[in-house]
């Protein structure tokens, strides 16, 4: 493997220079040896944070003047998993199996008025990136793609539990998540299908999408599924039957959302047309979008979680309790950071953290419900 060195070029000997100083002068005035000096000019050593802090302030530039990583202005192929418009082509890129596949860091990624730092920019064309990371971590990252926000958490106790391992979430719909992986655009997938018999719906859905590749599916967690409405729900809406009032405006997910499968099976149990729901044809593209409609008294009643709804300080109703599953390949599960992410699963800590979520239970999390396809 490439030490870390071989990767970042030094200027430290033409800062110096500028200033006039010998090794030894400047040795002595940030209190090291001047075989230091020479060991770091030549590309032997690489100072710690305090030293180059004391190195930049002498010299009167920033560390990164002196010391700057070299990442190779050629661009290398990539795949653009989604296309979109860039304002300033930032995107977060993952290798999977031997490419590299980008993703826009659009409104997916944001946490609250946040950013999140990209792993390379992107060409005008999308067909190259130059990379703003080394390789070596590049390997440690894997993309999750699902809709459960419990999925951030699961990121959060993966980096606690190794500090160099990294699992980027990006938002998509049950069905939107297995596709891209049977595409090979993610490492994991997240499915939550309903089971409206005693079928597992989410083994079904991933036998139905992914076609000559085993894959292992675990169980992430319980949630209770439903209607997000304003607090106090003032428009005592119960059933699917409500819906169909006139004074009741839905909003509803896009289709291939697990979310949207669920309410079109609560509807047709009831006998509720889909053209009688207010709003059945406005969409949103996730939970926290709907809840928002809600909020701002844009909508009275949006498809989502409980946790969701509390959050955003609404009422709910409950339709079900549903099984969010991670769909996993099986040439994938000896990378590094899955095996963590396997791991952390079977952790208390996770486990406590996941079942503290209103709506949520974490006595199946970890659980090996199945393998499917062949490899």
């Amino acid at each position: 493997m490439e030490d870390a060195k071989d990767r970042v070029i030094c200027n430290l000997k033409s800062a110096r220079a500028r200033k006039k100083l010998s090794q030894s002068e400047l040795a002595e005035r940030v209190g090291i040896k001047r075989q230091a000096i020479y060991d770091m000019e030549s590309g032997r050593y690489m100072p710690n944070t305090l030293i180059a802090l004391r190195l930049a302030k002498e010299l009167d530039c920033r560390v990164e003047d002196l010391f700057i990583l070299d990442v190779p202005e050629n661009g290398q192929p990539v795949t653009l998993a989604e296309k979109a418009r860039f304002t300033d082509g930032r995107v977060s890129v993952v290798r999977i199996r031997n490419r590299l596949v980008a993703y826009p860091l659009d409104g997916k990624w944001l946490h609250g008025d946040g950013f999140q730092a990209a792993d390379g920019m992107i060409s005008k064309d999308g067909g190259t990136v130059q990379l703003l990371q080394t390789e070596e971590s590049l390997k440690k990252n894997i993309l999750l793609l699902g809709c459960d926000p419990a999925f951030a958490l699961l990121s959060s106790h993966v980096s606690r539990h190794a500090s160099d391992a990294r699992v980027h979430c990006r938002f998509a719909s049950s069905h939107a998540a297995v596709k891209a992986l049977a595409a090979g655009q993610a490492h994991a997938a997240g499915t939550h299908m309903h089971n409206s018999d005693a079928a597992e719906s989410n083994i079904t859905l991933v036998e139905k999408m992914l076609t000559g590749t085993k894959v292992m599916v675990f169980a992430f967690s319980m949630f209770e599924e439903g209607l997000m409405v304003a607090p106090g729900n003032p428009l005592n809406i119960r059933t699917a039957n409500d819906l169909a009032r006139s004074d009741i405006r839905l909003v509803n997910r896009e289709t291939g959302a697990a979310l949207r499968v669920l309410l079109d099976d609560y509807l047709a149990r009831a006998g509720v047309p889909t053209d009688a729901v207010n709003g059945y044809d406005n969409l949103v593209s996730s939970h926290s979008q709907g809840a928002q409609m809600v909020a701002y008294k844009l909508a009275d009643a949006a498809l989502g979680l409980r946790a969701v709804a509390v959050a955003h300080g609404l009422d709910f109703v409950p339709i079900q309790a549903v099984r969010c599953d991670l769909v996993i390949p099986y040439d994938l599960l000896d990378l590094s950071a899955i095996k963590i992410l396997l791991d952390v699963l079977q952790t208390h800590a996770m486990r406590k953290e996941l079942s503290s979520l209103p709506g949520y239970d974490a006595s199946c999390t970890g659980k090996l419900i199945g393998e499917v396809g062949r490899g």
